[in-house]
Order: structure tokens, then C-alpha cells, then sequence
């Protein structure tokens, strides 16, 4: 069962943007249905791989846009990018030399941290972004 469940409340109204969020949705989703099943140690290291090189990816979408358009708050959006992709590297390099968390602890912070982004951070330019043209 998902842990996170796409729904219009997580959609930034920006179809490039929603897609790539339900993409790192279902990373989540898959490292949490490994665990229910017993085998989420086995796959983390590819799950934070994974998100490393998605969140890359999506980080610029994002910011090509904050740049295009000048977004007002690009600073402090940026912010939380590198401070979410330094987490995940940390947690990546833990693993990787034997010392990483739990791996509910992973799954808990990513969780949270993409609800709380998406509705909270990302909301900020839903109407930036539409006043601008962006759908």
C-alpha cells in the first residue's frame, strides 16, 4: 500500500512539475512497500541513488523556471534543495560505509519532507508560475 497517494491537492498546476513530483512520490512509495515486505535495507542504496539523480533533475526544472520567470523567493526555495539533496547524500555515503540510519528513519524524513515541500514550499508559486503562463 502507498504510503503517499497522488492526489490534486499535491499538483502544483505545472504538468513538467507534477509529473516529476509523482515520480519521487513512487521512489518513496517503493522503498516503503520494501520494507512491509522485509527487504528495504536491500534496496535503499538504490532508492537514494535514484533520488539524488531524480531530484537533480527535478531541482533544475524548477529553478529554470524560478530564473525565467524571476521568481521572488528563489533564495530560500533553492535553499531547501540543497539542503535536501546534502541530507540524502548523507544518508547515500552512511550507507554506502556501513553506517546509515534505520531505514524507517530515511523513509520518515523523505515522506515528510516531500509533503511538507510540495504543500507548502512548492504552493508559494502555483500563482506565480500561472500569472506567468506556466500550466
Amino acid at each position: 500500500m502507498a504510503l503517499i497517494t497522488w492526489n490534486d491537492n499535491l499538483s502544483v498546476n505545472v504538468e513538467e512539475i507534477d509529473s516529476q513530483h509523482k515520480k519521487l512520490v513512487a521512489l518513496i512509495n517503493e522503498l516503503n512497500d520494501a520494507m512491509s515486505v522485509g527487504k528495504g535495507k536491500e534496496i535503499l542504496g538504490k532508492i537514494l541513488n535514484d533520488l539524488l539523480t531524480y531530484t537533480k533533475t527535478h531541482f533544475r526544472t524548477e529553478e529554470k523556471y524560478f530564473a525565467r520567470f524571476a521568481y521572488p523567493d528563489t533564495f530560500n526555495h533553492r535553499r531547501e534543495h540543497v539542503i535536501f539533496t546534502k541530507k540524502v547524500a548523507g544518508f547515500k555515503e552512511g550507507f554506502e560505509n556501513g553506517s546509515a540510519p534505520l531505514t524507517v528513519e530515511v523513509l520518515s524524513f523523505l515522506s515528510d519532507w516531500i509533503k511538507k515541500h510540495i504543500m507548502v514550499t512548492d504552493k508559494k508559486y502555483i500563482q506565480f508560475f500561472s500569472e506567468n503562463g506556466l500550466k
